[in-house]
């Protein structure tokens, strides 16, 4: 391998909105992020269906769903 071109593997935190921090190693230096698997709504189970427009209820009217 050459030396001198491969960029610095240093640690990093990954900080998200809700406050969790991770620690890991990266190139990027410290990441920011606003959701993560902690708050997330998919790996959490508190997902909403966000009703926009009546399009469930449209949904269901259209296939009798009660």
């Amino acid at each position: 391998m050459k030396t001198a071109i491969h960029p610095k593997y240093i640690e990093a935190k990954i900080k998200c909105a809700c406050g969790a921090i991770y620690e890991t190693r990266t190139t990027a230096g410290d990441i920011s992020v606003e959701i993560c698997s902690n708050c997330h709504p998919f790996f959490t189970g508190k997902s909403k269906i966000l009703d926009t427009a009546g399009r469930v209820d449209k949904f269901k009217k259209k296939y009798k769903m009660k």
